[in-house]
């Protein structure tokens, strides 16, 4: 079987991008976990793990710094599009974003994109719902102190 294609769509800035270099590291009904350096170098990280939550709408990546140590955990709030073959996956970054440092401390952002997008008829009133109501999961998982059901995808694998 041909390897799995993953692209990231993002709307703004509008790009689609083939994550022809990240690794998939395990493929499953419920998720894809992938492990990768980053497509345009930054002084802050420099590779991660992301695990593909397929039926919640919800990336989760660990971003680490270059000597190997996490600067933080990344949840994107996505919608995914498998292609009718099923050979690959368009993942949207629908832009509402939360950030999860190792001092516990929490950060929401990108929602004056979100906003900025929905104003400029970049995205569907069904996806601004389903971005809003996965959001609105996630920070409700985090409150219960229930995220360890994302991390532990990763932590498992030892990523």
């Amino acid at each position: 079987m041909e390897k799995l294609k993953i692209f990231r769509k993002r709307i703004i800035p509008a790009e689609c991008i083939l994550l022809d270099k990240d690794i998939i590291v395990e493929r499953t009904d419920e998720h894809i976990i992938t492990s990768w350096h980053t497509i345009r170098p930054k002084d802050e990280f420099d590779h991660g793990t992301s695990c593909y939550f397929l039926n919640d709408g919800i990336k989760v990546s660990k971003f680490y710094r270059s000597d190997g140590s996490l600067l933080y955990w990344y949840c994107d709030v996505v919608q995914y599009d498998f292609s009718e073959d099923g050979n690959s996956l368009t993942v949207t970054d629908l832009l509402a974003d939360v950030i999860l440092y190792p001092s516990g401390r929490m950060k929401v952002v990108d929602l004056d994109e979100l906003a900025d997008a929905k104003e400029q008829g970049l995205i569907t009133d069904e996806q601004m719902i389903n971005c809003l109501r996965q959001l609105d999961s996630l920070l409700s998982l985090i409150a219960r102190d229930k995220f360890d059901r994302f991390q532990a995808c990763l932590d498992y694998k030892g990523l």
